[in-house]
């Protein structure tokens, strides 16, 4: 009986062993798929969306940056332009293409400021996307055709409320920092009739401005640089809380007599929020390394930027810090919102 028992025993314990084997076999290559799935990430082009038309600094920055990344990782980066709605058709679709890590955002500080300046959005700013890297930032300006006589914002200013009628000023998008920086010249120095006429990209506004359609710019600094330096287009002031290197004659906003002017045009990479961990760890690590390089900040100064080399924590730390601050500067301004 005893020997029946141990003998019924062995056999089972036999199949219990051998199925566990069995088991072990047909699983492994599924976990070794899903492994290899994300070792080989990524295994297809890269798609980093700019929320603004070609031209403009968030374009350069993106251009820049993809390249950089392609050279230094063999894999492949495109840049496509969704321009429109200060920037929201661009964002509301990446919010809503498939996160895996192939469609990535490079937003501007539009992201944050259109909280507070749109009455709906086609995306949470709060839930729908995660942090992976600050890029550049750059100061704004102020910039106007050389043969213009002005030199300083003082004197355009009294040159503008002497011809009411005959002077407006190109914008980049709706909810640029840009466009905010003009509404809030216009209020503290009630100049209610200098128009601002609105363009899809930065460099679509400068161009106005060098056609004489416009006779003043709200610029951020990359794309005027050239035009600064070839002596087209003057410029008359910076918002950064200094003066640019590579111009510094020209005094700032506070130095102009604006207390608490200070905008700049910040670039942040940001992926759809539920992007597997992997993907983003990856991409942060492959851009704050050329990010970080001194040949890639010597290519950024020279385009109008300071490298920002922050991680994914760091930049969803300071775009949701500025949600609220934009807003408070939107209610101070009495800008309505859209």
């Amino acid at each position: 009986m005893t020997k029946f028992n141990g003998d019924s025993a062995l056999p089972r314990r036999r199949i219990i062993k051998a199925a566990g084997v069995l088991a072990a076999g047909v699983a492994a290559p599924a976990f070794l798929r899903v492994r290899s799935a994300y070792a080989a990430y990524p295994d297809r082009p890269i798609k980093i969306v700019v929320a603004n038309t070609p031209g403009g600094p968030s374009d350069i920055v993106g251009r820049i940056t993809a390249a950089a990344l392609q050279q230094s990782t063999g894999k492949t980066f495109v840049i496509e332009n969704i321009g429109g709605a200060g920037g929201n058709i661009g964002m509301g679709s990446v919010a809503r293409s498939e996160p895996d890590g192939y469609t990535i955002l490079l937003a501007t500080s539009a992201y944050s400021v259109n909280v507070g300046l749109f009455s709906k959005l086609p995306y949470d700013a709060y839930k729908d996307f995660v942090g992976v890297s600050e890029l550049a930032t750059s100061p704004n300006t102020f910039v106007v055709k050389s043969e213009l006589p002005t030199k300083t914002m003082k004197e355009f200013v009294a040159l503008a409320r002497a011809n009411p009628e005959k002077f407006n000023v190109a914008t980049p998008p709706i909810g640029t920092t840009l466009w905010i920086q003009v509404e809030v010249l216009k209020l503290r120095e009630k100049l209610p009739k200098m128009q601002d006429i609105v363009f899809k990209g930065g460099g679509e506004a400068l161009q106005a401005l060098l056609s004489g359609t416009v006779q003043l710019c709200s610029s951020s600094l990359p794309p005027a640089t050239a035009h600064i330096k070839a002596g087209t287009l003057r410029c008359l002031a910076v918002t950064g809380e200094t003066r640019w290197p590579d111009f510094p004659d020209v005094p700032t906003m506070q130095e102009s007599g604006y207390q608490d002017f200070v905008f700049a045009t910040d670039t942040v990479l940001l992926a759809p929020a539920k992007t597997p961990p992997e993907a983003v760890k990856w991409l942060e690590t492959e851009t704050l390394k050329v990010i970080g390089t001194p040949e890639m900040k010597e290519k950024l100064h020279k385009a109008g930027f300071q490298v920002r080399p922050k991680g994914a924590d760091a930049a969803w730390a300071r775009v949701t810090k500025e949600i609220d601050m934009f807003k408070a500067i939107i209610d101070q301004a009495g800008i309505q919102k859209l």
